[in-house]
């Protein structure tokens, strides 16, 4: 069977001559047809002649990887282009017998997912799967942990539906820890404890914006895969893109929310501080107003001119003191009688 133009028959050798052992793969699986799979030896070359398919797990930052995935069998052009890009933005894009594209994921590290966001680069046609990226990532080791666990595949499709499925789980745990963090928060808030850690509070609504950009264009390519894509694509390359639809569609309500929960959060913390700040202002301010008579008053004593007042009378110091507090009372007099008036 010929293929379109650029592209080769899965079965034929690259250009040149294959390496026994490819270069740069992080690991390999071999799905048989009742969908059970068998994780395949790096270290030895992989036999291709076989009655299942393939996944193959690059990674990039093996200059040797970006050489076997130049001269990949069985895939088009446009594939290897995006295998091998650095392209930052999720894509996906269907052929007759090909399905490539770039999705964004968590970036996880010995134990745990980190806030980086990592991509995942993929070509897969009926009888192999490659993917290929530059940091761990969270949804293609989960994957892996699933077929070792003895899930099964029906088709090619199914495993990049398991990855997808990885990466909502991830974008929901982080969002039930976003949740977490807010319900302490509001929690404080609420009892009218101080909050000082504004900090804290700017970081969580960040993780929950860039969760929501992650998503909504997560979901923007299976919308339109769904609108176009899935009925041209063939059996063995169906998937079931509704349920990813409504599943995307659901979580991206949760990290709407929670991101809207966050920005009020911040905004009422926001007032809170512009509500004290306020009240210390008035405070300094009455404070000083009260303080101006008296400033007058004794910046005029301390001129050294003839004739000044209480200078020959007794108890002059006594009568200077009583004139001082007389207009620090006066002026508080007179801001009441404002008050009052106003009101």
């Amino acid at each position: 069977m010929s293929g379109p133009p650029g592209q080769k028959p899965d079965n034929a050798a690259s250009p040149g001559a294959a390496p026994a052992v490819i270069p740069g793969l992080v690991w390999a699986f071999r799905i048989h047809p009742d969908g059970t799979a068998d994780e395949l030896d790096v270290a030895h070359s992989l036999d291709e002649q076989h009655d299942g398919w393939l996944w193959l797990h690059f990674n990039l930052a093996d200059t040797r990887s970006r050489i076997w995935l130049a001269e990949a069998p069985g895939l088009p052009d446009q594939a290897r282009a995006a295998l091998l890009g650095s392209d930052r933005h999720q894509q996906l894009h269907t052929t007759d017998r090909c399905i490539y594209g770039v999705i964004a994921d968590m970036v996880r590290d010995l134990s745990q997912i980190t806030d980086q966001v990592g991509y995942l680069r993929f070509a897969m046609t009926e009888r192999r799967m490659i993917t290929a990226r530059s940091e761990a990532l969270h949804a293609t080791d989960n994957a892996r942990k699933k077929l070792r666990q003895g899930h099964r595949l029906r088709n090619v499709a199914a495993l990049f539906e398991v990855v997808i499925d990885q990466v909502a789980d991830a974008i929901d745990l982080a969002t039930d820890a976003i949740g977490t963090e807010l319900d302490e928060i509001e929690d404080r808030i609420v009892s009218g404890r101080k909050f000082e850690d504004r900090n804290r509070l700017g970081k969580l609504r960040r993780n929950a914006v860039r969760l929501h950009r992650q998503l909504l264009g997560l979901r923007s390519l299976f919308h339109r895969l769904e609108r176009d894509g899935a009925n041209a694509m063939s059996e063995d390359m169906d998937w079931h893109v509704p349920r990813l639809v409504q599943r995307l569609d659901w979580l991206d309500h949760e990290v709407v929310a929670t991101r809207d929960r966050a920005r009020l959060l911040q905004d009422e913390v926001v007032a809170k501080v512009a509500e004290e700040s306020n009240r210390l202002l008035k405070t300094l301010t009455v404070i000083g107003t009260l303080l101006m008579p008296p400033t007058l008053i004794t910046s005029f004593f301390g001129m050294n001119t003839k004739d000044m007042p209480f200078n020959d009378v007794e108890n002059g110091t006594l009568w200077a003191a009583m004139l001082v507090v007389s207009g620090s009372l006066a002026t508080y007099l007179w801001f009441r009688w404002l008050s009052k008036a106003r009101d």
